[in-house]
């Protein structure tokens, strides 16, 4: 699967024109969440997700405003001790939001909806997490059943790495989720940038959720490639030139993100025109081998 440039709406500015370019790009992704945007995102897209309809976007459950929070508790979708945390992979809470997206988003069947952060649920009890996963899982595969969500997975940022869950223990959690029958697990987010290289460094080696991810024919969308626009200020031209004569040093950080094993999709929150077609001219370059992924990731593995 060749890798894509994918707009994510985290750290976005302005989400109307962003998306607008994105789509009118050909760009075929855009990743939002319910507590983007202090909970405005998903309303913000809805009238480029409305005039592009080939457009593709993917959404979370898990984290929630305090506003939004207290429109779950009165809805009865969470208790006020539930709301408090912020955070919730409770199945009524799952299914209250799954509604609350088609509405804000103004589609009638979400393409993909990842659970949020879902390690933040039960920390330091592994057994916990995962059976609130498989519960949560359990919601996606009605709602997958009913025509409601095309697929599913999870967005994580440190739940893969610290090996709160495996990829194979989230495929074996969806599949006793749908009872037997096709789940519909499809797809993985997580952290990809030569700040957070685990993954690369693991991909080149065979391993980690990168190589098991793709083996499953899952969607991987890499997050944070540019680490939260810090990267390209810690990227000197000679460490991009080493990556590729020409590109800058955001380019180049991209570049490597979109090379590494198992990528299919490098989300970028480039709010002005220049930034996006940076980043689209970075994505379009040929990867770089894994020998030069090596020689990178060990120049910035030393001392």
């Amino acid at each position: 699967m060749t890798t894509q440039l994918a707009l994510g709406t985290y750290r976005c500015r302005a989400i109307p024109e962003a998306a607008a370019r994105a789509a009118a790009s050909g760009a075929q992704w855009i990743d939002t969440a319910p507590n983007y945007a202090t909970g405005r995102a998903q309303t913000l897209l809805a009238p480029a997700l409305a005039a592009h309809p080939s457009l593709r976007v993917s959404t979370k459950a898990g984290y929630f405003t305090a506003a939004t929070g207290a429109e779950a508790v009165n809805a009865g979708a969470l208790t006020e001790d539930q709301a408090v945390a912020g955070h919730s992979l409770a199945p009524n809470y799952v299914r209250w939001q799954l509604a609350r997206n088609h509405e804000q988003l103004g589609r009638d069947r979400l393409d993909l909806v990842l659970l949020h952060n879902p390690e933040r649920a039960h920390p330091g009890d592994q057994s916990a997490l995962h059976r609130a996963i498989r519960d949560a899982f359990a919601i996606l595969e009605e709602a997958a059943a009913a025509g409601h969500v095309a697929g599913y997975g999870i967005a994580t940022w440190a739940g893969l790495e610290e090996e709160a869950f495996t990829v194979a223990e989230l495929l074996d959690l969806a599949a006793d989720a749908a009872g037997g029958q096709r789940h519909h697990l499809v797809a993985v987010q997580l952290p990809v940038s030569l700040v957070m290289m685990t993954p690369i460094v693991q991909a080149l080696h065979g391993r980690g959720p990168l190589p098991a991810a793709a083996d499953a024919g899952l969607r991987v969308m890499a997050s944070a490639p540019l680490h939260g626009g810090e990267l390209p200020g810690m990227v000197d031209q000679e460490l991009a030139d080493l990556i590729r004569p020409g590109l800058t040093p955001a380019q180049a950080c991209i570049l490597a993100v979109a090379s590494c094993p198992g990528v299919t999709d490098v989300l970028i929150a480039a709010s002005s025109a220049p930034h996006w077609r940076q980043a689209a001219d970075a994505v379009a370059q040929p990867s770089l081998t894994a020998a030069t992924l090596r020689e990178i990731t060990d120049v910035l593995a030393s001392p």
